[in-house]
């Protein structure tokens, strides 16, 4: 069934989202600060709204795709912001990474203030999950509301999973980022460990495919690494973003994390260098000394 969707924010992940969800069929107010990014999207066959408050006027579920809990708030509260078009027969789902408490309380400030429901539906798996519809979608909210989510989140994964109330599914992003960041890491190291030992790291997977540390980072990305392949399939800046996060709610909770500790300062490292907008395999060139 085709669905009225608005989708704000057309970075690389909004742009994917909204490509799938044109390819199969559903209606797409777009809505960005970037009019270049948003021209791209109406060749594709989007609307082009020339706020969020328009983009969620149009539409029945309105997606975010943003950076920063600051920028979700601005885009739902302030001037033209979603909110200006709330009720509630719209539902707001959340696609962001941000932190769960800031998620709790702006879900709670929507749905008493303007009587509009959120579900927090963070991703994992990228623009190429987001395109193929193969994501891993891990959700907060009531259980209705995750339901009513279904009706688009269906078509963006392959697992799509209710977590908990509002900002149960920030914490688990939280949690997979954490994984992530360490895997990383953990596949730098292996390959300056595997090269050192005259071993080809590129093996390794293959070798390793079945046992205790088989995954899908290490699969995935053993080869680029010691490739050195730079291509950006992500960024150290946005890692190191939820990695401060991570560090943030620890330090709130009072857990000790003290491996993820390590590793966020390894990412701030690669950050003074420059590296920032750079893909995770950078990690090399700290290893590397280069």
């Amino acid at each position: 069934m085709a669905e009225k969707v608005a989708v704000i924010g057309a970075g690389i992940m909004g742009a994917a989202i909204t490509t799938r969800f044109l390819e199969r069929g559903h209606h797409v107010h777009a809505f960005d600060v970037d009019a270049e990014k948003v021209a791209a999207l109406v060749a594709k066959g989007a609307h082009a709204a020339k706020t969020a408050a328009e983009a969620a006027s149009k539409s029945d579920f309105v997606i975010l795709s943003l950076n920063h809990a600051d920028i979700v708030r601005k885009v739902v509260f302030d001037e033209g912001g979603v909110a200006e078009a709330a009720s509630a027969d719209k539902l707001l789902i959340d696609m962001s990474s941000i932190d769960p408490a800031a998620t709790a309380e702006m879900a709670a400030l929507l749905k008493e203030k303007f009587n509009m429901a959120w579900v927090d539906c963070p991703l994992s798996g990228g623009t190429p999950g987001a395109i193929n519809g193969t994501l891993t979608i891990m959700a907060g909210g009531t259980p209705q509301d995750f339901e009513r989510a279904r009706a688009v989140m269906k078509d963006l994964s392959a697992n799509y999973t209710l977590m908990g109330g509002s900002g149960a599914g920030q914490t688990t992003k939280l949690v997979n980022q954490l994984f992530c960041a360490l895997a990383f890491q953990a596949v730098a190291e292996a390959v300056k460990l595997a090269e050192a030992g005259g071993v080809d790291p590129a093996k390794i997977p293959a070798a390793l495919a079945g046992g205790r540390a088989d995954g899908r980072i290490m699969q995935e990305f053993m080869a680029k690494f010691a490739a050195r392949d730079f291509t950006a399939t992500g960024s150290l800046g946005n890692m190191l973003k939820d990695l401060d996060s991570i560090q943030a709610f620890a330090l709130k909770t009072r857990t000790p994390l003290p491996v993820t500790s390590a590793v966020t300062e390894i990412h701030r490292l690669l950050i003074v260098m420059g590296l920032g907008a750079k893909d995770s395999a950078e990690a090399m060139r700290l290893l590397d000394g280069k």
